[in-house]
């Protein structure tokens, strides 16, 4: 699709931040022009007609604009300029715009686009220095992509009347044309900037540097004042100009290079004519400046900023056919061979914006056309055709029509074709031998398809199926002028296999033989006849059975293949299998009940014809001999396991639990005598406590009352009540313990403890 080149004036909406009224990231241009109403003789002041421009992003509800416009009124100072007033300026009107775009180019449904006028009028002195009247607002769109942080840059749009400006009631120039937002990325831009000037003077057109006006302080995103000349709403008593030129982001973008272009982006001096061919997307803020001359005397200068948005345009009329190839961006290839009637196909996009079509057929000196949608044509003979296919040809709108380009190649015939030959008993290549031609001479190019996924290039190859059955194979061919053509031929593969292969090729081992015997022989499927003989008494007719030999014995084996159309071959393999007898393997230990008292066991091979043995304790160690001792390391549940040995190798394994139980004891004196002599002073257990746990001892009077009690199975007691109380009388005492042992039983003892001082 080609687009013409034409200006879409449209608003292609991007996306705005949802910034606070204060914020205001929405300004997209402005300009600023005056009109001189007339000259006072008597006071010697002159009254001006001024008109602020803007224009804003109306997308997504952002700010609008301001009600109270600050707009500051300065006159020179030498190189300075100093304030004398502020005027606060409401809107006098605001518009929405329309888009004017052509019919058949898409638009954006999210488009919004606001102008806003300032208008006022002024009576000023007429005096040796100039005037400038300037209105300072952040800010411009965060997406902008040509300058440095234009999200915190503002704008600002003044209008200077010089001094010589004054004294001949001069009006400057206005723009006729709407700032043009929208360009379409490769597209050749042509887009008018011009102005007109009330009293005749010469206008010269260049690019110029946007300025800044104000920042982002004093927002509730950036605290501060507002009204300094890096706030939002810049005071102008204390912001006069010269104002700051926006950054440009170097070295790609300029003020004379704003937006990047192949060819590059120019503007006319003389008619303001903006050219060139965008080539890449984004926003971009471009500013124009307007110069007035009369007799060759500057008299002032009007300037314009505003944002150019390039994207990609997408045009509702395309024109396409069906085609071989694409040589072009509306260029196609249309290829016939041997046939002299070729159907052309329209695939013009879209159905609903297209009402007529012209074709158009150079043959010879004849130009045949047609208004059909499809046409079919005959062309005299073989050779190289051109034409053309028009769609809407007499719109009005150059958006609404579109032209593809074609060639027509009428080349000579080209048939595939192709013979097969192979043995159809005993299984061999496939051999295929090309038999196709071509008017045009040479065929370059052969395809072979198989239809076992394997293919070729090869002009006359064979190819050795692995499996048999219906085979489909494809030859497409391709000659010089790359015609093409193609045939399919079936037949039925089904021979025999030339040789027999089978897994295993041997085997020795013990009983229960469970053998899996893979058939390896090509080609062969479950169409084939298949008889295994397993030289035990037992057949099978699977292509690669499971079988289990139960008895020992040297067996032959034996197998058959027949194929679909009654070829044969069998083989017999002698002595294949060699089947023993297992071992049987069993032990004993002892002691049979170990204890952490005695961790060493002994183990006895009870084990049947095993010639080698492999102990495996648990996690604890491992043993190579026939009855070995091992100590184990910790007590608790062990599982042993013992794997024997055949001496055909065949092994056997048995396991068996062994738990060393952890032994808790704890035993009580009868007596004891307290009357510190150093000998069997205290009444307390001894014992094996290792793993006991929540251990209690009560001791009790014949009266039943308790006089002593501790969980501490080391601390006894000492005659005292609670070891700290009155000395007990001599007596016989009761004592009751109960705790827990390592495998969590419940042990309880109840005893006499004799007093004796």
């Amino acid at each position: 699709m080609r687009l013409k080149s034409v200006w879409i004036f449209f608003i292609f909406c991007f996306i705005v931040l949802n910034y606070n009224n204060l914020q205001a990231k929405h300004i997209i241009g402005g300009d600023v022009t005056y009109t001189c109403m007339g000259i006072d003789t008597i006071s010697n002041t002159a009254t001006y007609k001024i008109v602020f421009t803007m224009y804003r992003d109306c997308q997504g509800g952002g700010a609008q604009f301001d009600s109270d416009a600050q707009i500051g009124v300065y006159r020179s100072n030498g190189g300075t300029f100093q304030w004398i007033e502020t005027l606060t300026q409401n809107f006098d009107e605001t518009k929405f715009l329309q888009p004017t775009a052509s019919p058949c180019v898409e638009i954006p449904a999210n488009i919004c686009v606001e102008e806003g006028k300032y208008v006022f009028e002024i009576t000023l002195p007429i005096i040796n220095f100039d005037y400038m009247l300037t209105y300072q607002r952040c800010c411009r769109n965060v997406t902008i992509a040509n300058i440095v942080n234009a999200e915190d840059t503002g704008a600002s749009y003044s209008i200077r009347i010089s001094k010589e400006a004054q004294k001949i009631c001069n009006s400057s120039p206005y723009f006729t044309e709407f700032p043009p937002i929208v360009i379409c990325e490769g597209e050749p831009l042509f887009a008018s900037q011009a102005a007109v000037d009330p009293d005749g003077d010469l206008l010269v057109y260049e690019f110029c540097s946007p300025k800044q006006g104000g920042g982002p302080f004093g927002s509730n995103e950036n605290p501060g004042d507002a009204g300094a000349c890096n706030g939002i709403i810049p005071n102008p008593m204390n912001c006069p100009p010269p104002l700051e030129n926006v950054i440009f982001k170097l070295p790609i973008f300029s003020a004379n290079n704003p937006v990047s272009g192949d060819p590059r982006i120019v503007i006319d001096s003389e008619t303001g004519l903006i050219s060139g061919t965008p080539n890449l997307k984004g926003q971009f803020v471009v500013g124009v400046c307007i110069k007035e001359y009369r007799n060759g005397v500057l008299l002032g200068e009007i300037n314009r900023d505003f944002q150019f948005n390039v994207t990609e345009c997408d045009a509702k009329v395309n024109a396409k056919i069906v085609h071989d190839a694409q040589i072009g961006p509306s260029e196609y290839l249309v290829n016939s061979c041997g046939d002299f009637k070729i159907a052309f196909l329209n695939e013009s996009e879209d159905p609903d914006f297209i009402d007529t079509y012209l074709w158009e057929f150079n043959i010879g000196a004849n130009v045949v056309k047609s208004n059909d949608k499809d046409v079919e044509i005959t062309f005299p003979g073989l050779g190289n055709y051109t034409g053309r296919m028009i769609i809407n040809p007499d719109a009005i709108d150059a958006e609404c029509t579109d032209t593809a380009f074609f060639e027509v190649n009428v080349y000579p015939d080209i048939e595939a074709d192709f013979r097969y030959e192979y043995d159809t008993c005993i299984a061999g290549p496939v051999n295929f031998t090309d038999l196709s031609i071509s008017g045009a001479g040479s065929i370059l190019f052969w395809d072979w398809d198989f239809d076992d996924g394997n293919f070729s290039p090869i002009k006359n190859p064979n190819h050795l199926y692995r499996v048999p059955g219906a085979k489909d194979v494809k030859l497409i061919v391709t000659d010089v002028n790359e015609c093409k053509d193609s045939l399919i031929q079936t037949f039925q593969y089904a021979p025999a296999p030339p040789i027999i292969i089978i897994e295993p090729s041997s085997f020795f081992g013990c009983t229960p033989a469970n053998i899996f015997f893979n058939n390896l022989s090509i080609p062969i499927d479950s169409t084939y006849d298949i008889l295994w003989d397993f030289g035990d008494g037992t057949t099978s007719t699977e292509i690669s059975p499971t079988h289990v030999y139960e008895e020992t014995g040297v067996f032959d084996v034996s197998l058959e293949i027949v194929s679909p159309i009654g070829c044969g071959i069998a083989k017999d393999f002698s002595s294949l299998i060699e089947v023993e007898s297992k071992p049987e393997a069993d032990f004993m230990f002892s002691p049979e009940e170990p204890t952490s008292l005695n961790r060493t066991v002994r183990f006895s091979d009870k084990s049947t014809n095993a010639v080698k043995w492999i102990w495996e304790f648990g996690d604890e160690g491992a043993a190579f001999e026939p009855n070995p001792n091992f100590t184990f390391r910790d007590t608790g549940i062990h599982e042993i396991q013992l794997v024997v040995f055949h001496p055909s190798g065949c092994p056997d394994t048995m396991i068996q639990i062994i738990d060393i139980a952890p032994v808790v004891t704890y035993f009580m004196p009868n007596a004891f005598s307290p009357n510190a002599d150093g000998k069997n002073d205290i009444f307390v257990g001894k014992g094996i406590t290792s793993g006991m746990r929540s251990f209690e001892m009560n001791i009790y009077n014949r009266w039943g009352e308790m006089v002593f009690e501790s969980s501490d199975p080391y601390e006894g007691w000492n005659g005292q009540k609670n070891n700290v109380g009155q000395a007990a009388q001599n007596g016989v005492y009761v004592y009751k313990i109960r705790y827990v042992d390592s495998r969590g039983n419940v042990v309880s003892e109840d005893g006499f403890a004799t007093l004796i001082r």
